[in-house]
């Protein structure tokens, strides 16, 4: 019996007419721990974010432009519509299962994997149409893998510029609580300066933290915690519990303690077993530890220049190779580029699962090299690398894309209209209170010119030695709300996609500096962080303005003499010099 059928046979069981399974785990993590991966064992599509309604009849996966070929390609068969989130004709998940269902009829979720904001907008929907939502349904699929637990290990202040202890004091100048309740991964991680390998490309752990105003209390796998780093936390104020005790002390908190919860953060099972008076907010981690102090900057400095010379070494190496008609392959490129890494001090894992994508598999935004996809890199269509490492002093995340042979004149406008929207981002100057949203169109205008654009955000925020993708800071054609402020690290990647064809994007991370003070106020701009040249056989230099060029050069300037000390081999450098050498009209 196929994996569907199992999942409605047991929907009989329990009286279910509709089963929604979301991507994340109690955590609401991007990247979820292996036994939590229910929506990706029940429908085949391994993309990260995505949500599964199986019906009696029908069953229908919605996944955002990212995706969309992938998600088509790995649900061909499956008996699972694609539903293309986004798109103004796509339904949501909850209007589809509402057209669908009746009234009497019931639908189930594990609660535990849902936000409290989640399960009111669902049941508000649903409960106008008066349909039932069962908001406790254990998993209807388990195929028995074992949670999977790290060693954890603290970080100095060297490497995080503040105490837990300071960070405890800065977060209840943002909060009127008498404590804290944190489930994101990263936030726990963040807010007492410890990290960990429980999830695949994020160093965090499996955790929930109740902070007070005078201590911590940490909800974790015990045995992940060595008597050493117990004796550390111990005198941090840090007390160590059972990871399944939090329901339990979360229903004795006193009465009159007033306990702040974010409930986009928080799942609906863990919210609902807090006894004391709620005050719902905005996690004030949130924020804090988006905005990085200077040592934190300090560190992405440092990891970008271990990152750029391990990037220097892969693809000199790969340049020679495919001249040399050596067989590289995608899945080799990968390889290439984590061995390369790996021999950088303090270098601990990939920040994401590379991705490299040769001709038409570079359209796929997203795209995962298999065995059965593996294709060999050639000289006759572009290349798109994307890949990130996590380092001790911070986390990359860079895309560039190349061609080894001779591009098209097509190829080469497409390039450098995607290199002119990253460069508008890079030089971008803006008064503060300006949102993310409010610079997109600058990546996007030389795109727009020559009637071509893409789906997903121009940039995303990045964690210090933590998540690849943290919010709230972004930029994206619809705003959040939230203003840039100094201190922020986000990605600058706009590309173009031809799909059949070929795929474009150029990615640097940034951060929000401060630029200027005048009679308007404060102005920021970005400092690019990344360190690694671009592919200067697609430029069409031409179509670069005087200021889009000297920055360029000015760049690769940049580039050369920060990572050249470092690099010991001979052909690098030479490689090196080539990519960087100035260029002129």
């Amino acid at each position: 019996m196929d994996k569907l059928a199992v999942v409605r046979s047991r929907m009989a069981e329990l009286g279910l007419d509709g089963y929604i399974v979301p991507s994340e785990d109690p955590h609401l993590s991007e990247y979820p721990p292996e036994e939590f991966k229910l929506r990706k064992h029940i429908s085949g599509f391994t993309g990260s974010a995505g949500t599964l309604v199986v019906l009696a009849d029908e069953a229908g996966l919605w996944t955002d432009s990212r995706y969309f070929l992938q998600a088509a390609d790995e649900l061909r068969g499956s008996g699972i519509d694609l539903f293309k989130d986004g798109l103004p004709e796509t339904p949501s998940y909850i209007d589809w299962i509402s057209s669908k269902l009746s009234a009497g009829q019931v639908v189930g979720i594990d609660g535990s994997c849902f936000s409290v904001l989640s399960v009111e907008s669902l049941s508000k929907v649903l409960s106008a149409k008066g349909i039932a939502l069962k908001n406790d349904v254990k998993p209807l699929w388990n195929e028995g893998i074992s949670p999977v637990r790290t060693p954890l290990y603290g970080l100095p202040e060297s490497i995080t510029g503040m105490s837990h202890a300071q960070k405890r004091e800065m977060i209840f100048k943002h909060t009127q609580a008498d404590s804290l309740l944190l489930c994101a991964l990263d936030e726990v991680a963040w807010t007492l300066n410890l990290r960990g390998s429980d999830t695949p490309y994020n160093p965090v752990f499996v955790a929930y933290a109740l902070v007070g105003r005078e201590k911590t209390s940490l909800f974790v796998d015990e045995k992940a915690i060595s008597p050493e780093l117990r004796r550390r936390l111990r005198k941090e104020k840090i007390e160590v519990y059972s990871y399944e005790t939090i329901e339990k002390s979360l229903r004795q908190l006193p009465g009159g303690a007033v306990l702040s919860v974010d409930p986009s953060k928080t799942n609906n099972r863990i919210f609902h077993a807090v006894a004391c008076e709620i005050l719902r907010e905005d996690s004030p981690v949130t924020l804090l530890k988006a905005c990085k102090n200077e040592t934190e900057l300090a560190g992405f400095r440092n990891a970008m220049v271990k990152d750029g010379v391990a990037l220097a070494n892969a693809f000199s190496e790969i340049y020679e190779r495919v001249e040399a008609d050596d067989m590289v392959t995608e899945l080799a490129v990968a390889g290439i580029l984590l061995r390369c890494r790996s021999q950088q001090e303090d270098f601990k894992c990939e920040s994401f699962s590379t991705i490299a994508g040769y001709g038409d598999h570079g359209a796929v935004v997203h795209y995962s090299a298999s065995e059965a996809s593996n294709r060999s890199i050639g000289k006759d269509t572009l290349l798109l690398v994307d890949s990130g490492g996590n380092y001790l002093h911070g986390t990359t995340d860079i895309t560039r894309t190349f061609c080894f042979g001779v591009p098209s004149d097509a190829q080469r406008t497409d390039y450098t209209a995607v290199l002119k929207g990253h460069i508008a981002i890079a030089m971008a100057q803006f008064p503060a209170g300006t949102q993310g949203a409010q610079l997109d169109a600058l990546a996007k205008q030389s795109l727009w010119r020559i009637g071509a654009d893409f789906g997903h955000g121009t940039g995303h925020g990045v964690g210090h030695f933590l998540c690849v993708h943290e919010g709230p800071q972004n930029i994206r054609k619809v705003g959040n709300g939230v203003a840039l402020r100094p201190g922020m690290v986000l990605s600058d990647e706009p590309g173009v996609y031809r799909e059949g064809r070929y795929g474009i994007r150029i990615e640097n991370m940034v951060a929000v500096r401060f630029c200027m003070e005048s009679e308007y106020g404060s102005f920021y701009g970005f400092e690019t962080l990344t360190l690694f040249p671009y592919d200067r056989n697609l430029i069409k230099v031409d179509i670069l303005t005087d200021e889009e060029l000297r920055w360029l050069n000015e760049y690769h300037e940049r580039v050369r003499k920060s990572l050249s000390p470092l690099i010991i081999s001979e052909k690098t450098l030479n490689w090196l010099s080539k990519m960087t050498a100035v260029i002129t009209r």
